[in-house]
């Protein structure tokens, strides 16, 4: 079966970075097929995430070797064709409500586009420590901006433009595991530490801390502490992760 659009073409091309991504990535495809323009950037995928993707018949498929999220980013929008860019997750599907309310948008290129993202663990919404209300921005005029060159938790450059909200939720598969949620804060906070080198000051004492109001404000202020086991686990993770960054960073010196 080969998806196709059925929905008058819209002028929004989309861009996804994939690498081993097949778990939702027709999930992820299936929710943009009325897009007339899928840009999909491969960062050197050994599963079968290109050939799913390839069945879509408006997906176009480049690679590249990882060279930071912000710059991946950047270059996937220079193979697109429209001026307006929306920027997914691999792991991340539109809801048919927030599909209809970009499809109703006026869109002003005075305006980066935002939506919330609500946040998976194990299949399952999670609706505490912030995973639940985490505006994302996403849809914007790529002559107008573009995203910074961070090699992690990259975000789109405001240059005096405001961010609109749109109605409706991109839904995020973020983790089926705790290891894959180890794991990922693990990859991300060396990034992180090779990135704030020289930038940014760091010693132990700083990690601690910094870890331990983390953790607060997960468990406590965020109400994690109302949602069991799951909001334990992500206040903890989440500690630990601000624990591993700032403690590499420290490392370098």
């Amino acid at each position: 079966m080969n998806p196709t659009p059925t929905h008058l073409s819209m002028p929004i091309s989309v861009t996804i970075l994939t690498k081993n991504s097949s778990r939702y990535i027709e999930a992820c495809l299936s929710s943009v097929a009325d897009f007339d323009e899928v840009v999909i950037l491969d960062n050197g995928s050994t599963d079968n995430t290109l050939e799913i993707a390839a069945r879509f018949a408006n997906v176009k498929i480049f690679k590249s070797e990882f060279i930071g999220f912000g710059p991946l980013k950047n270059l996937a929008q220079s193979h697109t064709s429209h001026e307006w860019v929306l920027s997914i997750d691999s792991d991340e599907v539109l809801t048919p409500e927030l599909y209809q309310a970009i499809r109703k948008t006026s869109l002003d290129d005075q305006y980066i586009y935002g939506f919330n993202r609500l946040n998976h663990f194990k299949g399952k919404p999670v609706r505490c420590c912030g995973w639940d209300k985490d505006t994302v921005k996403r849809l914007y005029n790529k002559t107008r901006t573009q995203f910074d060159n961070a090699q992690v938790h990259e975000s789109l450059q405001m240059q005096g433009l405001t961010l609109k909200l749109i109605q409706g939720n991109l839904l995020h598969y973020s983790y089926d595991s705790v290891e894959e949620l180890i794991d990922k804060l693990q990859k991300y906070s060396t990034l992180w530490a090779e990135q704030n080198y020289q930038k940014k000051t760091a010693n132990m004492f700083k990690a601690t801390y910094k870890s331990i109001f983390a953790f607060l404000k997960n468990y406590v202020l965020q109400k994690g502490f109302l949602h069991g086991n799951v909001g334990m686990l992500i206040s903890v993770c989440s500690a630990f992760g601000v624990f591993a960054k700032y403690a590499k960073l420290a490392a370098k010196k």
